[in-house]
């Protein structure tokens, strides 16, 4: 019959006895991951240039802006009077080096809600003159369309005009 020496007697006690500490330290835990996301939109916006006008016929053009909003965010994009108009039915272009006046219009176009082919105003608070939707999370390209009337004979010359874009959500 064989015997066990201490030796091995010591070592078996010893494997025996990690996994048995092993055991006993081993413990689970778990942890939450929270956000809150915010409603929010972006635009980006596009210049328009009408390029040569001839005073003999109606001059158009069109730009394009994109909105994004987070999902289900209703929203509302505005545009104001610019830096020379009376109202937004009535824009005007300055001469950049005289007081002449250029008038213009800006409709809403293609993608601009339930206001297609109205004129874009600034109403960000009802949304009678604005584009307006809900947010899916992906880009929405809004055409804008620009007109500027025949028979405005005015100084011949560079003119231009700021308009401001308010998006309300």
């Amino acid at each position: 019959m064989r015997s066990l020496t201490p030796a091995y007697l010591a070592l078996g006690l010893l494997f025996s006895g990690a996994a048995g500490a092993l055991a006993a330290d081993y413990n689970a835990g778990s942890f939450e991951v929270t956000a809150t996301v915010s409603d929010s939109c972006a635009v980006t916006l596009n210049d328009l240039d009408f390029g040569a006008y001839d005073a003999g016929s109606n001059k158009t053009g069109s730009t394009t802006l994109e909105i994004t909003c987070t999902t289900g965010t209703a929203y509302q994009v505005g545009a104001d009077k610019g830096a020379n108009g009376a109202d937004t039915s009535n824009r005007e272009m300055k001469l950049t080096t005289g007081t002449d006046l250029l008038g213009y219009t800006l409709t809403i176009g293609t993608n601009g809600g339930s206001h297609l082919g109205s004129n874009w105003g600034d109403d960000t608070a009802g949304g009678s003159d604005t584009i307006d939707g809900t947010g899916t999370g992906a880009a929405v390209t809004v055409t804008i369309d620009g007109d500027i009337p025949a028979s405005q004979y005015v100084t011949a010359g560079s003119y231009s005009d700021t308009v401001n874009v308010t998006v309300a959500y």
